[in-house]
């Protein structure tokens, strides 16, 4: 009778035992997967249970997502975005069964399960109300993310603006053009979410695509700013008015071919720094590149943050100069094209390093996290990224990119009273295709307080489009609007 006794207890014990560690395998391990679940009806009830904290920008002023109260028991809250599609990429959505942009980045403030707010979701448990998340105020300028929004939406282009705070590295816009109004994903209903959402995935522009931080593009002679900067500080005793070799085509060594300047250009032979930056001159900049060498050109482009994993707290696709092909992939990797592939928020970081006196600024979106009852729970702190350049080659640069500005083909950026640094692209994607369009710059040179990249994607702005006269204007709105004109 004991032998039984003992055998039943054992067996109870035993399955006792695989009882909690299925309890507790499903309550860690599988637990994401089975709240995520598309079949768990009551996660997706629960997600409109939490009157959910608002997403705001200029230090709370401008809303930008906010949860209304239904009065509907089953869908208590709602997800609203009142200014749509200028901010859609950086905002994304709120969905029955998934999230996007800041809205997935900081869900867990946004829904108050980060562990910073443990003591109010208990709170809240105890006196039976609802769960109520924490604020997110972003970094961005609301009037400058309409403006960029509107100067490349309006006439049908694609591409990208980006603008950063030189000294800090704050974002203070960031559009990317198609966009989407994310209010239709936010509804609780599964079938008129999927539809809305297939719609937009299937468009062959793309609009769900962050064009600033999602896709890379040829940089075009953009990058030549960052040739510059590996050639200056090769040698200390180089500087704007060194003069360099120009050719008006440049023998591209193993090839038959030669590289040119832009539509057959002549640049004189010979030419100062300044001047070949200044009218963009392909060939000198190209036989820098060669003369420097593969390792020079990707150490100085990684010491911009080419390269280097970002979260701003999106996710930022990694740029890069491509890899070693050789002197005549070199030539064209240095004037922005062969496999020289940049997004456009590296391109205004390069932009910014020079600005800041060759200190490249981690870049950032959430400004500060304000309690459900308006306490502060945490703020961004500037942090350095790199030292790009030395304050003195950063110098050299600003004075080659004035020059651009202030008389070659970045004249469409000037702003009045102010000087503006900037450098503008037209890179090449594939034979018989239009080009894209960029233009870099800075402002005021004597005191940053912006830096601004431009990219409008190849044929959205014509067949013959080039950065000076699609892309320049379009950062002289942004500068002017951050700078509050």
């Amino acid at each position: 009778m004991n032998g039984t006794i003992k055998r039943v207890s054992v067996a109870c014990l035993l399955m006792f035992g695989l009882l909690m560690a299925n309890v507790t395998y499903l309550g860690t391990v599988k637990a994401d997967d089975l709240r995520t679940d598309s079949r768990n009806s009551r996660a997706f009830f629960a997600r409109y249970a939490i009157d959910r904290g608002w997403i705001t920008t200029d230090d709370g002023k401008t809303t930008l997502a906010k949860t209304v109260d239904t009065g509907d028991s089953t869908y208590r809250f709602e997800r609203r975005y009142p200014m749509g599609k200028p901010f859609a990429q950086v905002v994304g959505y709120f969905a029955p069964e998934s999230s996007s942009g800041i809205e997935a980045a900081e869900g867990s403030y946004l829904d108050g399960s980060h562990p910073d707010l443990v003591v109010r979701r208990a709170i809240d448990m105890i006196s039976g109300k609802p769960a109520k998340g924490a604020s997110v105020d972003l970094t961005l300028v609301s009037k400058a993310q309409q403006i960029a929004y509107k100067d490349l939406a309006s006439t049908g282009k694609r591409g990208a603006v980006v603008a950063l705070d030189p000294k800090t590295g704050a974002v203070l816009t960031m559009v990317s053009v198609p966009s989407y109004d994310p209010n239709p994903l936010a509804v609780a209903n599964k079938d008129t979410v999927n539809k809305a959402y297939n719609k937009l995935d299937k468009d062959d522009n793309k609009p769900l695509l962050n064009r600033a931080i999602n896709l890379t593009f040829a940089p075009g002679s953009t990058f030549k700013t960052v040739t510059s900067a590996a050639y200056l500080s090769d040698d200390t005793s180089r500087t704007a008015e060194t003069e360099v070799d120009a050719p008006d085509s440049l023998p591209l060594p193993g090839t038959s071919i030669s590289l040119p300047n832009y539509h057959g250009e002549s640049c004189g032979g010979r030419a100062t720094l300044v001047e070949a930056l200044t009218i963009s001159c392909n060939t000198p900049f190209a036989k820098m590149g060669m003369d420097l060498g593969y390792d020079k050109l990707k150490e100085q482009a990684a010491k911009f943050g080419v390269g280097e994993p970002l979260q701003i707290p999106l996710e930022v696709a990694p740029s890069n100069i491509g890899p070693d092909q050789g002197k005549a992939a070199l030539a064209k990797t240095a004037i922005g094209q062969q496999d020289n592939q940049m997004t456009p928020l590296q391109m205004a970081m390069v932009a910014a390093g020079i600005a800041n006196k060759g200190t490249v600024m981690k870049p950032y979106l959430v400004n500060k996290i304000l309690g459900p009852d308006g306490s502060e729970i945490d703020a961004t702190r500037p942090d350095e990224l790199s030292e790009a350049v030395s304050p003195e080659v950063a110098g050299e640069l600003t004075k080659m990119m004035v020059n651009v500005v202030a008389h070659g083909t970045g004249t469409s950026a000037q702003l009045p009273g102010k000087t503006v640094a900037g450098k503008t692209g037209t890179a090449e994607t594939a034979p018989g295709k239009p080009s894209h369009a960029w233009f870099i710059a800075f402002a005021p040179v004597d005191n940053p307080q912006v830096a601004v990249a431009v990219f409008v994607e190849s044929g959205s702005a014509g067949n013959d489009a080039t950065g000076g006269a699609v892309a320049a204007p379009i950062a002289h709105d942004v500068m002017q609007a951050v700078l509050g004109e």
